[in-house]
């Protein structure tokens, strides 16, 4: 999953850069609001106060303001590796867990918002899912909802109990929302009334035009929302892949316009044989731009956007779906050792190797029923056998494990590549 992630950001033109794993604490307070500020894993190191990073974004950013001369802009970059948080743990979400960062920095341009989504939808595909839904919602537009109620001053609080609808109910929603954000019971009830307005993108879109078109902000969200859908359908995304959602509003407080959830559909069978929504794994792959996250860092203006692939989640809600092959081995080829002739035998991995193929030679001279159960329990695709016979005659037996078949040949290589599909 990792090496196809790379793939497909490397096909957008994002190049890797890393970050420390460790930050100064004040590089990564209220950053991402309260709740990231409680789970950050923070102590002192002699006189210095740091902390792990909660996320791949705050320290890009951090980097991208001290390295802005050297970069240039728009600069593109990914970054795969994990993350720490402070909260309780549940399948699929882990105290440390890897994210599959990409981000476009130094420009507002909408087109970085529309490629965004674009490589979500991509990167799903190549990864092998094909039901999922990117649901899309745009802060501008909340933002001017929440102007047009006279509630700018506590959009901050109200959107971090937003963000909460789905996984709690509306009742609990509209309660906390009185608490935290302190405002009225109706108030909170006009917030979840907008954030729960259905209808097809267009009709959402209508609306939002009609209702709330003069507010500026509201304004420039719906265009950008418009275009962004207009965009990646004439780019030949599926009708149905990317979705409006206006109670989609991301926790973090950094995003700034465009904000991206994507949640796999469909059910799955739990261990106790009930059924659930894949959908109930929270989303797969989010984000959204963030246009004033590296201000503490530069006076120079530093927009940007991308989205994170949390790879745990990922892998949780597939192996509930059972769709992720049983193999503990990153080698499909073993080598079956029949007699000492370990040379030989390293012989041929070296030349599979070197054609980009992973082998592992048995260790030890065993029967050879024994060395295949082993190659059939780690997953392996292809098995060689070759004793001292084969050896005078210039060939191995290339034994299909999936198939259960078996040839004879001289062109080992090429059997390989047929059996992995590579020919």
């Amino acid at each position: 999953l990792l090496a196809c992630a790379r793939r497909v950001y490397r096909s957008y033109g994002f190049a890797p850069i890393d970050t420390p794993a460790l930050e100064f604490t004040e590089i990564l307070l209220g950053k991402g609001g309260d709740e990231s500020d409680k789970q950050m894993y923070r102590f002192r190191h002699g006189d210095d106060d740091v902390s792990l990073r909660f996320d791949l974004t705050v320290p890009f950013a951090r980097f991208a303001a001290q390295h802005l001369n050297t970069l240039g802009t728009p600069f593109k970059r990914y970054h795969l590796g994990p993350v720490w948080r402070g909260e309780n743990t549940q399948r699929g979400r882990y105290r440390e867990f890897w994210q599959c960062d990409f981000d476009t920095i130094g420009t507002t341009s909408n087109a970085a918002d529309i490629e965004t989504a674009l490589v979500i939808h991509d990167l799903l595909v190549a990864l092998g899912v094909e039901n999922f839904e990117i649901r899309l919602n745009n802060r501008l537009v909340l933002n001017g909802l929440l102007a047009s109620l006279g509630l700018a001053d506590r959009a901050g609080a109200l959107l971090r109990c937003l963000d909460k609808l789905g996984k709690v109910d509306a009742t609990r929603v509209a309660a906390e929302m009185v608490a935290k954000a302190q405002v009225t019971t109706e108030q909170a009830e006009k917030v979840l009334a907008l954030a729960q307005l259905t209808g097809s993108n267009t009709e959402i879109l209508d609306r939002l035009q009609a209702d709330y078109g003069s507010d500026p902000l509201a304004a420039d969200g719906i265009g950008r929302l418009r275009e962004l859908l207009s965009a990646t359908q004439q780019a030949g995304i599926p009708e149905g892949r990317l979705r409006l959602d206006l109670s989609i509003a991301r926790g973090l407080d950094y995003y700034t316009g465009t904000i991206y959830e994507t949640f796999l559909l469909g059910d799955y069978v739990d261990e106790e044989g009930k059924t659930k929504p894949l959908a109930t794994f929270g989303s797969v792959c989010s984000g959204g731009r963030y246009d004033n996250l590296a201000a503490l860092y530069t006076k120079t203006a530093l927009p940007g956007v991308g989205a994170s692939l949390g790879l745990d989640r990922l892998l949780a809600a597939l192996e509930s779906m059972n769709v992720l092959p049983q193999v503990s081995t990153p080698a499909p080829v073993l080598i079956v050792q029949m007699e000492p002739a370990i040379g030989v035998y390293q012989g041929m991995a070296r030349q599979l190797r070197a054609a980009g193929i992973g082998v592992e030679v048995y260790p030890d001279v065993k029967k050879i029923g024994a060395q295949l159960t082993y190659a059939d329990r780690k997953g392996f695709r292809v098995a060689l056998i070759a004793g001292s016979r084969e050896f005078a005659e210039g060939v191995w037996n290339v034994k299909d494990l999936a198939r259960k078949e078996e040839i004879r040949t001289a062109d080992v290589l090429g059997a390989v590549k047929r059996i992995l599909g590579e020919a």
